[in-house]
C-alpha cells in the first residue's frame, strides 16, 4: 500500500482522519473514499471524508489449497493540526476491519515497521471471518506518522475467485473506526468517528486454477 494521503476534514470538533486500504490484483494503486461521521459533542454527528491511496501485491493466480499472501505497504501520513480553528490534540484507538475473502482461509499475519503510533505496537487478530489491524495511540495533531506493513496469509479453497476488499458498509456498520481530540471554545472534546469505504472497491481478484 503506498501512499496514504488524508484529504477532506471538514467540521467543528469533528478532528482528525485516518486509515489504510487493501489491494488490487498483482500490485496496483487504487484511492479509496471514507465515508465517516464524528460524534461531536454538543454540535451533534459531523461528516468527514477522507482519501486514501493505496498499493497492495496478490498473486493473480494460486493453485487449489494453495498458500499465497497479500502484502499491504502503507506510505508515511500527517494528522492535521487544526480542523475548522479549533486545534487537533490527537487521533487514537483505531480498528481497521477487512473480511477474510471468500474462498479463502485466513492463516496468519505478520506486521513489520511502522513508525509514531504510540507506545503499545499494533495488533492484527481475526474472529468470525473478520481481520482487524488496531492499536490505541494516541498520535498527536500535526505529527507524521506510518501505518505497518501488512502480510496477510491465505490458503486458497478449491475453485473459484479470491477478492480482497474493506469492510464496512455504513456508520452502523464501519471498516473503520477512530476517536478524535480537539481543543474547541468549550474546552477539549472526543469524538467517537465511524467510516465506511464509499464506493467500496475490490482491491485484488486472484484466480484459483
Amino acid at each position: 500500500m503506498k501512499a496514504l494521503h488524508l484529504s477532506r476534514l471538514a467540521a467543528l470538533t469533528a478532528a482528525a482522519a485516518l486509515p489504510l486500504a487493501l489491494a488490487t490484483p498483482a500490485s496496483a494503486a487504487t484511492t479509496v473514499t471514507f465515508d465517516c461521521q464524528a460524534d461531536a459533542p454538543i454540535v451533534g454527528p459531523q461528516q468527514v471524508s477522507l482519501d486514501q491511496d493505496t498499493d497492495v501485491t496478490a498473486p493473480a493466480t494460486v493453485a487449489p489449497g494453495g498458500a499465497f499472501d497479500v502484502v499491504i505497504d502503507p506510505a508515511p501520513n500527517t494528522v492535521p493540526s487544526d480542523v475548522s480553528g479549533n486545534k487537533v490534540k490527537n487521533i487514537n484507538t483505531f480498528a481497521l476491519k477487512f473480511p477474510v475473502p471468500a474462498n479463502s482461509t485466513y492463516v496468519g499475519a505478520d506486521l513489520a515497521g511502522g513508525s509514531n503510533l504510540g507506545s503499545t505496537p499494533p495488533t492484527i487478530s481475526a474472529a468470525n471471518g473478520v481481520a482487524t489491524l488496531s492499536f490505541p495511540g494516541p498520535i498527536a495533531g500535526g505529527s507524521t506518522f506510518e501505518l505497518p506493513t501488512i502480510t496477510v496469509h491465505l490458503t486458497a479453497g478449491q475453485s473459484g475467485t479470491i477478492e480482497t476488499k474493506l469492510s464496512g458498509t455504513s456508520y452502523s456498520d464501519p471498516g473503520l473506526t477512530f476517536k478524535a481530540v480537539a481543543s474547541s471554545i468549550i474546552g477539549d472534546v472526543t469524538a467517537p468517528t465511524s467510516c465506511f469505504p464509499n464506493p467500496s472497491p475490490v482491491f485484488t481478484t486472484t484466480t484459483i486454477g
